[in-house]
């Protein structure tokens, strides 16, 4: 009975855990938003820089999507103990 309560315990902390991790993936969005009208921004007002800018938007995309990726396998890992 004991462990039966601990191991609900554990699983309750498992989904909360996962369902934290979905908070930075809402920053994720918010972040590829800004970069991308950032993007936009860039290249409207000056169109001669277009292939410099969308090499950093490209890196950039790359670091902001990483954080979203660490964050889903982090809430597989918590959900698969």
């Amino acid at each position: 009975m004991e462990n039966e309560v601990a191991q609900n315990a554990v699983n309750i902390y498992a989904y909360l855990g996962a369902g934290i991790c979905a908070v930075p993936m809402a920053a994720v969005a918010i972040g590829l938003a800004r970069l991308w009208t950032t993007l936009i921004e860039t290249v409207g007002r000056n169109p001669q820089v277009r292939k410099d800018v969308t090499m950093f938007g490209f890196i950039g995309m790359g670091s902001i999507e990483a954080v979203a990726l660490y964050m889903l396998i982090i809430a597989i890992l918590l959900l698969t103990m």
